[in-house]
């Protein structure tokens, strides 16, 4: 299979010195990239910037901001069987961006900011009904009604959730505990585990969910 995977966070500009992002590592991405590609798929891995090297085998672009990385998404998603959106996308950015580095004065500052595109909705029309998705829901807290939401409102057919406030289970570590949830109705939890584990189970999925739609009417 050709399997596209987003991975890490993206910065938003502020100015040319500051920007707005996450926490995330990039680390359950490259896990899905290097299982991915360990089954013998062709994987291509769109991260935002991260310190880890890229998987043997795989091929990597780099990008910076939401727009773009749902532009590279948009250019890729029409030559792929699967995407696997583990990336933590800025949910806003600043209104504009200065273009030379904000000096510091007295009193308060506002920065007003504005939504970022939703990359899965985004793209919906061009996945549905031909490319199996995989999305992320880390949340704090609960993660499964927040989850279930996103399976359905972004045309998903799984998603993998995770509260990062549990020990083992956020952002900067190895490994993960999360709770997978199917448009066909499935749910399953894993305990504390290596993300290379829980990336393993991701792949198996995506295999049986392309062979699912390939017996397809």
């Amino acid at each position: 299979m050709r399997i596209l995977v987003t991975a890490g966070p993206t910065r938003e500009p502020i100015d040319p010195v500051r920007f707005i992002s996450n926490r995330s590592s990039g680390r359950m991405g490259f896990a899905v990239a290097r299982a991915a590609r360990a089954r013998g798929h062709d994987v291509t891995l769109v991260c935002g910037p991260v310190t880890l090297g890229t998987p043997p085998g795989v091929r990597r672009v780099n990008v910076t901001t939401a727009a773009e990385m749902l532009a590279v998404v948009r250019e890729e998603l029409p030559a792929v069987e699967a995407l696997v959106m583990s990336a933590a996308v800025a949910d806003w950015r600043p209104a504009k961006a200065a273009d030379r580095k904000i000096k510091k004065n007295a009193g308060r500052a506002t920065l007003e900011l504005e939504r970022t595109d939703d990359i899965l909705l985004a793209t919906r029309g061009l996945r549905e009904g031909r490319v199996v998705t995989v999305g992320f829901a880390a949340e704090t807290g609960d993660p499964e009604p927040e989850a279930r939401r996103k399976l359905a409102g972004k045309g998903l057919d799984l998603i993998v959730a995770n509260d990062v406030m549990r020990p083992g289970a956020g952002f900067e570590v190895d490994t993960n505990a999360v709770t997978f949830i199917s448009a066909r109705g499935e749910t399953w939890r894993t305990d504390v585990e290596s993300k290379d584990a829980i990336a393993a189970r991701i792949v198996e999925w995506v295999e049986a969910g392309r062979a699912r739609l390939n017996c397809s009417p």
